[in-house]
């Protein structure tokens, strides 16, 4: 996992061939006027994803907590403060269901062992050994999710 701001995005251009892609398209991007939805950036390597949606509780996100096989998220606050729920794949030992290729989404009935807070212009990159809960917040929370095929 990665936190940093938008204007430290250069320095992780290395970790991935389509990162500074990936962050090229979120810098073209009007924040304040972009439309919820899916954009396709490059194909099936490089997805958008511009979400604008109520908080959750904690017990909600966590429901729901996370990772993928194929593709790295890298998500950045717009606008609102979110808090997300974290730990390591490898003390995931609880699955909630089966893998799911189509939504390439792994569920896990597990506790988060940290949780941090994204703001305005700051990122997460999720690798898959990232298990995730997102949107945990109040108000609206307005997001992007680069989804970066491994």
């Amino acid at each position: 996992m990665v936190i940093d701001t938008l204007g430290n995005a250069a320095k992780y251009f290395l970790l991935h061939p389509s990162f500074e892609k990936a962050f090229a398209w979120i810098g073209s991007i009007d924040f304040a006027t972009i439309e919820p939805g899916k954009y396709e950036i490059d194909g099936d390597a490089l997805k958008g994803i511009i979400s604008d949606a109520a908080g959750k509780t904690a017990e909600a996100s966590v429901a729901k907590f996370e990772c993928h096989n194929q593709y790295i998220d890298i998500q950045v606050c717009i606008r609102g403060v979110e808090t997300i729920g974290w730990k390591p794949r490898e003390k995931c030992v609880v699955e909630n269901g089966g893998y799911n290729a189509e939504k390439d989404v792994q569920l896990y009935t597990e506790q988060p062992d940290m949780y941090f807070q994204l703001t305005d212009g700051q990122f997460v990159v999720f690798f898959p050994n990232d298990v995730h809960a997102p949107m945990i917040g109040e108000g609206n929370i307005k997001k992007i999710v680069v989804k970066v095929k491994i």
